[in-house]
């Protein structure tokens, strides 16, 4: 086990409407076996010692599941290593004497509410335009019920894989939220139980979408910084959906 001291420049903001600033620590004896988050902890249990309000930075799961531990590392969504979210990256990647710059989620979609802390609810808000199925209730159907082929059950797993972090929207140059609205759309809209509401679903969460963030450009940034690697064949498939469910709910309205 080696340590590390390092140079970190960390965004400090005091809530939405305040002015933002950049703040300089320096911190030794950082072990590499650390993740990132655990030296954020020992750099704020020492602001605490010196009497300073400790740094903002929103976690939960710390296991790479939730994602609410995204920040920007040194320009990059999640840091340095690919597929990899902010709490599960170590301090291995990095070397003595590095200068580390800590952000929040750059974007206006994402206004920040203290620190590294930011507001992710517009993703929750496309979630909730049409992000159901009309299922029965009751008790639970054989597991075999409804067949469905592996490769389909394969892809809708890949899309339920994102955990909405918002990396692809804070590393796209126009702040575009198709990844994330893409698999959450055809994560639903590739199996068979999501077919009755998969028109107006698809209509209404990228309407939905549209309202909060930019519009794609192609770049492909967002696959490189999702920790779930989630794939860019997804917005085309939503972008197809999206076009004939601009017809076939245009039909359903006419025969109501």
């Amino acid at each position: 086990m080696s340590e590390l001291s390092l140079h970190l420049k960390i965004w400090r903001q005091d809530g939405p409407d305040a002015e933002g600033r950049f703040e300089q620590h320096d911190i030794d004896g950082i072990s590499t076996d650390m993740s990132f988050l655990e030296m954020l902890d020992v750099l704020n249990e020492s602001l605490i010692d010196d009497g300073r309000e400790p740094i903002e930075i929103a976690s939960d799961c710390r296991e790479g599941i939730c994602g609410t531990c995204g920040v920007m590392i040194n320009g990059r969504a999640h840091g340095p290593e690919l597929a990899t979210a902010t709490c599960q990256l170590h301090m291995r990647q990095f070397s003595d004497g590095d200068e580390i710059v800590i952000e929040p989620w750059q974007a206006a979609s994402f206004p920040v509410i203290k620190d590294l802390v930011v507001d992710r609810s517009p993703l929750d808000t496309i979630i909730a335009s049409g992000g159901h199925i009309g299922s029965r209730t009751g008790s639970a159907p054989d597991a075999n019920e409804i067949r469905v082929p592996k490769p389909t059950a394969d892809a809708a797993m890949d899309a339920a894989a994102c955990i909405g972090c918002g990396a692809c929207v804070a590393a796209c140059p126009n702040s575009a939220a198709q990844l994330f609205t893409s698999a959450k759309v055809q994560q639903l809209n590739l199996l068979p139980q999501g077919q009755a509401e998969r028109w107006q679903r698809t209509e209404a969460m990228v309407d939905t979408m549209e309202e909060f963030f930019g519009s794609c450009l192609n770049t492909g940034e967002c696959h490189e910084a999702c920790p779930k690697e989630i794939s860019l064949d997804f917005i085309a498939y939503m972008n197809r959906d999206y076009v004939k469910s601009k017809v076939k709910n245009r039909k359903l309205e006419g025969q109501a």
